[in-house]
């Protein structure tokens, strides 16, 4: 099964621990250190629209994009229920194309590292360059090369709830530098009957040296790199980092 087709029903109450508001105060300040207050807003690789509902809810117009339907199925059904208006489009971020340049472009909680090679990012950061209005920012975070090799590396995964469960094993490949993710879920139905289906994820491991140079030959500039929400340069053991750039 593809990835970010059934995983869509229970993302959400997986991803229960994140804390989404920190998560969008963040990239607005992350943002304003660009010198940028955006009033438009593209929330790319927004899956449930988690972030989006929250930029949104801070008068900020947002146009979510993602390559899943069923994740932004959810993403709709969120911004109902948080009361906030946003619009959600399908698209692959390699192949962005939005009606008007925005203000801004956010990407987060591993967009990136769904690109599996340089190729795949200098396209999504070309799109991005004509997405974004001239004096505009793009920010985005990695899960870092640590932790893809060494946290997740080849390890092994599993947690059961009340109404699911699931085992996730992972091989890093030192060679593409990429980490593979096979997933099986148990999802409760009716009594004791559970539905079992699985994904597989690939994610690569980006060197944030090398995404700054992409970046640059695409034409931003002012690119920075920060630890995990903070505004400090990452440590060598950090699990996460941002990085900002302005769109000349």
């Amino acid at each position: 099964m593809a990835a970010y087709e059934a995983f869509a029903d229970v993302y959400d109450a997986l991803m229960d621990d994140v804390d989404y508001d920190a998560w969008a105060d963040y990239y607005v300040e992350l943002l304003a250190r660009q010198g940028v207050a955006p009033r438009t807003l593209c929330d790319c690789a927004c899956g449930t629209g988690s972030l989006s509902v929250r930029f949104a809810g801070r008068g900020i117009r947002v146009t979510g994009v993602d390559l899943s339907g069923e994740m932004l199925a959810r993403a709709q059904e969120k911004a109902r229920n948080f009361g906030v208006q946003a619009m959600f489009v399908r698209q692959d971020m390699q192949n962005l194309t939005l009606p008007r340049p925005v203000d801004a472009l956010v990407c987060g909680c591993d967009g990136v590292n769904y690109l599996t090679d340089n190729a795949q990012v200098a396209a999504f950061f070309q799109r991005a360059h004509a997405a974004i209005r001239p004096g505009g920012a793009l920010a985005f975070d990695i899960s870092t090369p640590y932790k893809l090799e060494k946290v997740l590396g080849n390890g092994f995964f599993g947690e059961e709830r009340d109404d699911v469960a699931y085992l996730w094993s992972n091989c890093f490949d030192p060679k593409k530098r990429a980490v593979t993710m096979d997933l099986t879920f148990f999802v409760r139905q009716e009594g004791e009957l559970y539905r079992r289906f699985t994904e597989v994820h690939t994610q690569r491991a980006h060197e944030p040296q090398q995404l700054m140079k992409l970046l640059e030959e695409n034409g931003f500039t002012d690119v920075r790199v920060f630890g995990e929400r903070t505004f400090e340069p990452p440590k060598p053991d950090a699990q996460r980092v941002h990085i900002a750039a302005t769109r000349e």
